[in-house]
């Protein structure tokens, strides 16, 4: 073979190594554009289909071995309620509207033990180890969210809470008028204060 057959062949292999390479990185190209467009697709219908707004509660663990529990929307009670036991609480949590209440026939209550539910602003502490064995705690929520034209406001909702710890079987809510309420909209003095 001559040199410059030798020299051709050389080039002809260089020729199709380049070419090939040059496939490669237009695979790897368009490959690398189909992952980006799929990433940009679902960083815009993620949240579409999620929902972006923020969470109804925020349930948490205290130090002290409560459950920290914050309200700032009266909604998803069912998976508030498997938050809570997960954390080692039986509860049954019911939202009301504004002036409504649960008839007294949920079961029969016993007297909550000190310390069982503690009030905070915007939320509640709880206390698991307080609840017996078959004991359910009951929250009953009623309110609304805060109108921030009207003082006083010094929460996310206006909310009024009954809670009993009733053994065994809990019934279901059936609502009824409240009358403590006094929510004609004109007047927030008979209203509970934010939290309460």
């Amino acid at each position: 073979m001559s040199y410059e057959e030798h020299l051709l062949m050389d080039l002809k292999a260089e020729i199709t190594f380049r070419a090939e390479r040059r496939r490669r990185i237009a695979r790897r190209l368009y490959a690398g554009g189909a992952v980006a467009a799929l990433a940009a697709a679902a960083a815009f219908a993620i949240p579409g289909l999620t929902g972006t707004e923020s969470p109804a509660y925020a349930v948490s663990k205290n130090a002290d071995g409560t459950i920290g529990v914050e309200i700032h929307e009266f909604k998803d009670a069912e998976r508030l309620e498997e938050d809570l036991r997960e954390a080692g609480v039986s509860v049954d949590i019911t939202y009301l509207e504004t002036g409504k209440q649960c008839e007294k026939n949920r079961g029969v209550s016993v007297l909550p033990p000190d310390g069982l539910v503690t009030m905070q602003k915007g939320g509640l502490d709880i206390n698991p180890q307080l609840i017996g064995k078959d004991q359910t705690l009951v929250l009953e929520f009623s309110g609304k969210e805060a109108d921030e034209k009207k003082p006083p406001v010094t929460g996310k909702v206006f909310w009024k809470l009954a809670t009993l710890l009733i053994p065994g079987a809990v019934g279901p809510c059936v609502v009824s008028d409240d009358p403590q309420w006094d929510d004609d909209g004109s007047d927030t003095s008979g209203q509970p204060p934010a939290g309460s």
